[in-house]
């Protein structure tokens, strides 16, 4: 302003002087006068000057001003921005968001919150590299902008977490409803990435806002809440919020907190179920089954924690300490019994999973030819030339490959024409429906001729009754193992029953108690 002042009165001053001083040297130059005052030339001068000077200083300070704003413009835009996606980060989020609550509340109008996660996003870094990472992170943000509407509000809290934030009339609940699932829909598509389709998915949980009470963090609690029960109802879904939830939710961060602490306690130990030969009755082997003995609880199955650990990343450790278990009791049965083991869809997507396999062979001294390694068909979908290399680096260490679960996939023949399986195994679906459905029995009498043409033997899981085991030994069936011909057991248990069968090495026979009144006679002879 002072500069602009400046100016606009040098302008004044110019056009006072200049009148006279210009009139004076036309008159000189027609021969009517002799020149102009020099004081006033000089003040003329002196005022085009200042008018330069002037205007340049202004111009200056107004860049100055301009380059100032723009810096904080930009600096407040970094402050509140996601640099990768573009969306507000989380401090502009709950601040933004907080105003939305009170804006639309105050409008009698509802507030939805959409909690985004990306599935297996790991598995991506992990496979496809950080640069692959960032890519789909782009992309499910592009794919989120052109769903939702304008007026919506759009956040990536960090890692692979999105939440949007739009206000509603409480009768559109069901446009709410649509939105989220086009989002989760269109979250399915691939991603181009380096010639290769990365594969995803999205869960997503909605919390709702009535009224101005309700907090940001709140909010987004509960919709985080809703997200884990969609990945616990399958993934690729959408859930609104229930009070619910929250209680299903302590009960899964109770069971993380046991498998974190129970593992290095040693609560997790193996149970072994039995293999036969159907014909015959003959004992092949045990398939090793995870159980957790919790202090406070008590004996738990796998299907309370399995997924808790494969969720929470835990799985990998907890396998290969139960699995090194197994080895070093293994090691006591006779040579002709085979140890088989369920491997986690989420060990394949290790590119070290084969060496870490391998190390346990050689510290357990564990004989790899006893070893039987047992991969779901639903594990091979995502990255088959990974799962190749382990596999394959597997069975040249002599390890056996059986296929899990066959039948329930949709590119079984595919599976087996690329990697080396030694062994199908028929899922239990099948086998039980197998008496009173004659599609089911068709698929099952399919799987034995597929797996007689390729010299691959049949396992039947779920054989519960003789009528079973006879119609599979009919069929042609070579290997089963149920409940019929005995469930999971313990390792001492396991240990009594190979015994029994002579099948058990002489150190590893369990030890029988003293009869009653001689361990006096014990103590002298020791």
């Amino acid at each position: 302003m002072l500069a602009g002042g400046i100016v606009v009165a040098a302008i004044l001053l110019f056009v006072g002087t200049g009148g006279s001083v210009m009139q004076s040297i036309v008159q000189t130059i027609i021969g009517l006068g002799g020149g102009p005052d020099k004081v006033l030339a000089a003040a003329m001068i002196l005022n085009i000057a200042l008018i330069l000077f002037g205007w340049r200083r202004y111009e200056d300070l107004n860049r100055e001003i301009r380059e100032r704003t723009e810096a904080e413009q930009r600096a407040r835009y970094l402050a509140d921005t996601d640099p990768l996606t573009g969306f507000l980060n989380r401090r502009a989020l709950l601040a933004q968001g907080q105003r939305m609550i009170a804006e639309a509340t105050g409008e009698r109008r509802h507030v939805a919150l959409f909690l985004l996660d990306l599935d297996h996003f790991k598995t991506v870094n992990d496979i496809h590299g950080h640069a692959a990472g960032d890519r789909v992170l782009q992309v499910a943000a592009e794919r989120i902008s052109q769903i939702l509407p304008p007026t919506a509000t759009k956040a990536r809290l960090g890692g692979d977490e999105f939440v949007a934030m739009l206000p509603f009339e409480p009768v559109a609940r069901a446009e709410i409803d649509a939105l989220a699932a086009a989002l989760v829909t269109a979250l399915e598509d691939s991603v181009a990435h380096d010639a290769q389709q990365i594969r995803i998915g999205a869960s997503l949980g909605i919390a709702l806002a009535t009224d101005a009470s309700i907090t940001m963090e709140t909010m987004v609690r509960q919709a985080d809440i809703a997200m884990y029960h969609c990945k616990d109802e399958g993934r690729n879904r959408h859930c609104w919020f229930q009070a619910g939830m929250e209680m299903a939710v302590q009960i899964r961060n109770q069971i993380e907190t046991g498998i974190r602490d129970g593992m290095p306690r040693g609560e997790f130990i193996p149970y072994f179920e039995p293999q036969v030969d159907i014909a015959s009755g003959r004992l092949l082997g045990f398939e090793m089954l995870m159980r957790w003995e919790s202090p406070e609880y008590g004996l738990i199955p796998p299907e309370r924690f399995i997924p808790v650990a494969e969720e929470s990343g835990l799985i990998g450790e907890l396998s290969l300490r139960v699995v090194r278990d197994a080895m070093e009791i293994a090691k006591g049965w006779d040579p002709s019994i085979v140890l088989a083991v369920n491997i986690s869809p989420q060990q394949l997507k290790d590119p070290w999973f084969s060496q870490k396999l391998t190390k346990l062979l050689v510290e357990t001294g564990f004989p790899a030819n006893q070893l039987e390694v047992e991969i779901t068909e639903s594990s091979l979908f995502e990255n088959l030339p990974l799962v190749r290399s382990i596999v394959t680096s597997l069975k040249n260490q002599g390890v056996s490959l059986s296929l899990d679960d066959f039948g329930t996939g949709y590119s079984s023949l595919s599976h087996l024409r690329a990697l080396p399986f030694d062994r199908i195994k028929i899922d239990r679906s099948f086998i039980a429906a197998m008496r009173g459905s004659p599609d089911a029995q068709a698929i099952v009498v399919a799987i034995v001729r597929l797996g007689e043409s390729l010299a691959m033997p049949i396992t039947a899981e779920g054989v519960e009754d003789e009528a079973t085991a006879i119609e599979l030994t009919r069929l042609g069936c070579s290997k089963g193992q149920g409940w019929y011909y005995g469930r999971a057991a313990s390792a001492a248990d396991t240990a009594r029953l190979l015994a029994d069968r002579g099948l058990l090495r002489e150190s590893a026979r369990p030890q029988t108690p003293p009869p009653v009144g001689d361990e006096e006679q014990l103590r002298k002879t020791a």
